[in-house]
């Protein structure tokens, strides 16, 4: 790694990991609390699933607010702003009494969390070249697995010990260390601002939306969110009343599922790097979409076996992610580069939003210790998204060696 990238790259690439953990944490710990909050707040798992699906809507909606000024600023300050908020948003979160506060709050946290990913891609597309984005997408995408591995378990310990509110704590006091760290060493980030641009925000936000080359990549999008979104939010309930893993096997769980994915991670987007980033995503799909298939349809299953089957599923997930994050990374001129990011997490939030609430009226719970109904359903959709994905991931790809070919042949 030294060889590649300097000191200081090394510390955006830290850094940016780390503020990717806070985020998804936040996101993340929501699925494993799941079986904790659904009893103690005496909801359904259509009302859990609309708590989970505030934040992306929200953060769906503020993307699009954001996509026009995008652009307008220096990135370290964009970040720094929204950071503030999402932080503010879980103060909330761990404050709130009861769901309708907490549903408030992921509103609130979503408002600003959900613009932080882009912005956060933003600066990686300009700090770093084409040939090692893969590998600076996989050391970032460490922070889903990061979350599995630390996060989640801690967070379940804390829920367990202290309350559902506790692991909100834990990230607020996570979130502060790396606001300061970004504050004092972070440079500014202002070389798109040298391109001059005479469209205001409104502006620029449609005519970014009206690129045919760019709508492509936000069709690819939209389905990209299908799969983590649908299944990821009832799979610790699942695990335990399907399966018949105990509740208290959930942080062992994801944690050794989370170790291997943390292993993969830097290779899968060193893999990308150099076999091409397309290939890894088929790949990663096939993985995902035959580990689902078998995975929705299990019934009591030994602990092994759930381990063994989960590691794969997130190592398709994450080979899926990383090759597509790098692959959608080179289609926006730099000019655009801000609100692109910026449309393409909100479609991404929004999408998945509206499929988590959709799974939440899919699957049904007569009891809450009974199993979830219909969640084969749920892995039959997320097979169809993943081959329809394939297909439309394949035009991003030519159109991204397109682009490069041209662009070589101009000079």
């Amino acid at each position: 790694m030294p060889k590649i990238f300097s000191r200081y790259e090394v510390f955006i690439i830290a850094i940016l990991s780390i503020l990717q953990f806070t985020i998804i944490l936040d996101f993340m710990v929501l699925s494993p609390l799941g079986a904790i909050l659904i009893p103690a707040l005496r909801i359904t798992p259509a009302q859990f699933g609309m708590v989970v699906s505030a934040y992306a809507l929200a953060a769906g909606v503020s993307g699009l607010l954001a996509a026009g000024f995008a652009d307008k600023f220096d990135r370290k300050k964009m970040l720094l702003f929204f950071y503030s908020g999402f932080i503010l948003g879980t103060v909330f979160c761990a404050m709130a009494p009861n769901y309708h506060l907490l549903l408030a709050a992921r509103i609130v946290t979503g408002l600003f969390g959900g613009v932080i990913g882009s912005i956060g891609f933003a600066i990686i597309t300009d700090l770093f070249r084409m040939e090692v984005r893969g590998r600076v997408m996989g050391f970032v995408q460490m922070a889903f697995a990061g979350s599995q591995v630390m996060g989640i378990p801690i967070g379940l310990f804390l829920a367990d010990r202290w309350g559902w509110h506790s692991p909100f704590v834990m990230i607020v006091v996570l979130s502060l260390i790396v606001g300061v760290l970004i504050i004092v060493y972070m440079k500014p980030v202002d070389t798109h601002l040298k391109e001059k641009s005479e469209r205001n925000a409104v502006e620029h936000l449609f005519k970014t939306l009206g690129q045919v080359s760019y709508q492509k990549a936000f069709a690819a999008t939209t389905l990209l969110a299908t799969g983590g979104f649908m299944l990821m939010p009832f799979a610790s309930t699942f695990t335990v009343n399907n399966l018949g893993i105990a509740a208290k096997q959930l942080s062992l769980l994801y944690f050794v599922t989370g170790i291997f994915t943390m292993i993969c991670g830097p290779l899968i987007g060193k893999f990308s790097d150099s076999i091409g980033k397309y290939k890894v995503f088929v790949m990663g799909s096939v993985l995902t979409m035959v580990v689902v298939g078998f995975y929705c349809n299990l019934g009591i299953t030994p602990f092994w076996m759930v381990v063994a089957i989960s590691v794969f599923m997130f190592i398709g997930v994450s080979s899926r992610m990383i090759s597509s994050s790098a692959l959608m990374s080179a289609v926006p001129v730099p000019v655009d580069r801000g609100a692109f990011m910026s449309i393409n997490s909100s479609i991404q939030q929004i999408s998945g939003g509206i499929a988590t609430f959709i799974a939440g009226l899919i699957v049904v719970q007569k009891t809450e210790t009974s199993p979830l109904e219909n969640y084969d359903m749920l892995g039959y959709v997320v097979i169809g998204a993943s081959l329809i994905t394939v297909m439309m991931m394949y035009i991003i790809h030519r159109q991204v060696i397109d682009g490069a070919n041209k662009q070589k042949q101009s000079s």
